[in-house]
């Protein structure tokens, strides 16, 4: 099969130099602040199945703060089991925000997100409240501490052709293309990580820019005595026990279920459908695999997460590792967070 590019010419149509398509802006921060919020909030994040929910209950107890989920799945409703949303009755010992926002069918971009947080903590703070933000989304945490490169909007129909191209070639073939067009975006991108490769792609051919240069703000880290970003450190062998428990609490507490409800109310969108777990379940529906096959390719694909996770969070110098173990004492944890968050210089 030949690759075809965003024309669907015979070759990649690489745009000549000029006028981009499409402008590009940073959203929430200038070229010499950080987003203010991001050093006046609280943020709790790690891998998933890595005890954020708990923890951060009671880490804003204590500081008297409302929960602003920072979790990309969480925001869809009737989402509920797959995504480990806080309970109804988690929901009730504290504010919880950005939980239940859309529905299954819509989409709902890294930019919505952080107008709606920034929207989110003025009304927190409006409050005489702090803002504690709790997930697991590396590029929403991201996006909060060091403002946001909006690009252009996704162009699905070239999305579609570079997804057939990985599917029929293999998605080395895009890191291949990208590394000509944009060697420093190809470089801290895995070859197999087909979704951010097509948006490097679709950025590139509809500006004429690399995402690359883009990014450059994006790339600035605030330093870390400077903000209060805790992430959570668990060895890797007790967090993939805790991963494969999750699971399979998840299937026992009704995830098909879940799944078939939402396909009955209509198709999903593009992201929901290939969120973890509701994806695998989808398949298993459409008879690819039995039940026991899906649980542990769920668990599998759920371990793998993780470890991209921890990938991301490697990158971003504003954590502060928080060891976690089967026994620690969360109240400690939580007192340590408090005490080291408590010295960050007021803003």
């Amino acid at each position: 099969m030949k690759v075809y590019g965003p024309d669907h010419t015979d070759s990649w149509d690489r745009p000549a130099s000029g006028p981009a398509r499409w402008g590009s802006e940073l959203t929430g921060v200038d070229a010499e602040n950080w987003p203010p919020w991001a050093r006046r909030c609280w943020f709790l994040t790690g891998p998933t199945a890595g005890g954020k929910t708990a923890l951060g209950l009671k880490l804003a107890q204590r500081l008297g703060a409302e929960i602003v989920s920072m979790d990309s799945m969480a925001l869809y409703r009737g989402m509920d089991i797959g995504t480990a949303k806080a309970t109804t009755e988690e929901q009730a010992l504290v504010p919880h925000h950005l939980i239940d926002v859309i529905e299954p069918h819509e989409e709902y971009s890294l930019a919505q997100y952080v107008d709606a947080a920034r929207d989110t903590v003025a009304q927190i703070e409006g409050r005489g409240r702090v803002a504690l933000f709790v997930g697991g989304t590396p590029l929403y945490l991201k996006a909060l501490l060091r403002g946001l490169f909006e690009g252009p909007p996704a162009d699905w129909g070239l999305r579609a052709r570079w997804q057939q191209v990985a599917d029929e070639q293999g998605s080395h073939v895009l890191h291949r293309e990208l590394a000509a067009v944009d060697p420093q975006a190809a470089h801290k991108l895995h070859p197999h990580d087909t979704r951010r490769l097509i948006r490097a792609l679709e950025v590139y051919y509809l500006t004429g820019t690399p995402i690359s240069v883009h990014q450059q703000q994006f790339e600035r880290p605030i330093p870390q005595e400077r903000c209060r970003v805790f992430q959570l450190q668990w060895e890797r062998p007790e967090l993939h026990r805790r991963i494969d428990q999750r699971v399979e609490a998840m299937f026992a507490a009704g995830l098909v279920d879940e799944v078939k409800r939402l396909l009955a109310a209509g198709p999903l969108s593009r992201t929901a459908a290939q969120a973890l777990g509701y994806r695998e379940v989808i398949e298993h529906l459409d008879g690819q695999r039995s039940l026991e096959e899906t649980v542990e390719l769920v668990q599998l694909r759920t371990r793998q997460f993780a470890k991209r996770q921890e990938t991301w969070f490697r990158s971003l110098h504003e954590c502060r590792a928080v060891a976690m173990s089967a026994d620690v004492d969360l109240d400690e944890v939580v007192q340590r967070m408090e005490a080291e968050g408590r010295q960050v210089a007021a803003v």
